[in-house]
């Protein structure tokens, strides 16, 4: 446990703005991470760290850096949810008033015939998976803080919208995405949705039901008919978890060329189920402690870590369309030929996050092995 803790202290003392220090979600997921480990030990290191970091990025009226209301990308507002958090525990006004900024977006973000919010104003009329993640426990939050119900209702509705639209009934997860207007190439002309499951989308979906879960309490959240298909989509990918611990990057072919066991959907799902135990979604800690000890065991050593380097197997990013000369079909080929990265945020933050479940709960710890040795079970082909 200390040697892990180490390596998360280590990461964010070492850890540079994301984007050049322009406001994006892979910095909002780190402040996020620390400030669950905050919650878990009450040290204030992680707070610290917190705070130094996110300073350089929001003026003294609250704006933010970098930042572009009128792109409508919904992964901008992620880090609302660090800046809630830190005003929830220090009252500091800058921070309501950066998340007015965020919450000033959502007004006016345009929406999908179906009342989701697109993924962002360059993939009209999409829904992504990350999306609902991004966008949609923060605004349940931010109604939760500022007393505007209407806004906690209207993201369990845009929750319970989203999952009934990418949902896959043949395989009993959830499309990465899908395109209502189906005119995406990506999409099928029938469903909209794209062809294979990304295990990373999935796991923002399933880190969001969780938050949703504990934001707005047992009662609330069934009203909303989402603890069903919560707790069926946990079910599935109980049954998905490989030997080693691990969820693969496509989550349902094992036998797919170049499918390999992928570390920032693993500690995502890690999050999820231990998280859903505590909430009392799920009833045993086997899936959850099964793919935090893989994570910790099998990824890091105790030099590098000291150093905050050496977490590995991180798909660094996918999508769908064109990005940067070239197109993504969203196909399970698509997928297991992304780069793969060590130390990246979405893998990292989603790590401080099970990890604080862990410490939270009492479970113990594997201790780290002493080499990062991919274990048979991995390929990166």
């Amino acid at each position: 446990m200390t040697q892990l803790l180490t390596y998360f202290d280590a990461f964010a003392a070492r850890h540079k703005p994301y984007k050049g220090g322009a406001w994006c979600y892979e910095d909002g997921l780190v402040y996020a991470g620390l400030l669950a480990l905050h919650d878990a030990t009450g040290e204030a290191r992680w707070i610290d760290h917190a705070e130094r970091m996110i300073a350089g990025q929001i003026g003294a009226d609250g704006t933010l850096s970098g930042y572009e209301r009128d792109e409508f990308n919904i992964d901008n507002i992620l880090p609302g949810r660090a800046v809630l958090g830190l005003y929830k525990k220090t009252q500091t006004p800058i921070y309501l008033a950066a998340a007015e900024v965020l919450a000033d977006q959502l007004r006016d973000h345009p929406k999908t015939k179906s009342g989701n919010y697109w993924h962002k104003k360059r993939y009209p009329w999409q829904i992504w998976l990350d999306g609902l993640y991004m966008g949609l426990p923060f605004q349940a939050e931010y109604g939760l803080v500022t007393g505007k119900d209407d806004l906690v209702e209207n993201a369990l509705s845009q929750m319970k919208q989203g999952l009934e639209v990418t949902f896959v009934e043949r395989t009993g997860l959830y499309a990465h995405a899908i395109d209502e207007s189906r005119k995406q190439l990506w999409a099928d002309p029938q469903s909209g949705q794209n062809a294979a499951h990304w295990s990373r989308a999935i796991g923002w979906l399933v880190m969001a039901l969780v938050d949703l879960r504990e934001m707005v309490g047992a009662e609330r959240f069934d009203a909303a008919g989402l603890t069903a298909p919560t707790h069926a989509l946990l079910t599935r990918l109980a049954q998905l978890q490989g030997q080693s611990g691990f969820w693969q990057q496509v989550t349902d072919e094992p036998d797919l060329a170049r499918n390999y066991d992928e570390s920032s959907a693993s500690a995502m799902f890690a999050y999820g189920f231990l998280k859903a135990v505590r909430l009392g979604l799920w009833s045993s800690p086997q899936e959850g402690e099964a793919a935090l000890d893989a994570l910790v065991t099998c990824m890091m050593d105790g030099s590098r870590a000291a150093q905050g380097v050496g977490f590995g197997g991180i798909c660094w990013v996918a999508g769908l369309g064109d990005y940067n000369g070239r197109f993504r079909d969203g196909t399970a080929g698509y997928y297991v030929r992304e780069d793969i990265v060590e130390d990246d945020p979405k893998g990292v933050a989603p790590l401080m996050a099970a990890t604080a479940e862990a410490i939270r709960a009492g479970h113990p710890l594997a201790q780290p092995g002493a080499s990062y040795v991919a274990p048979k079970t991995r390929s990166y082909g």
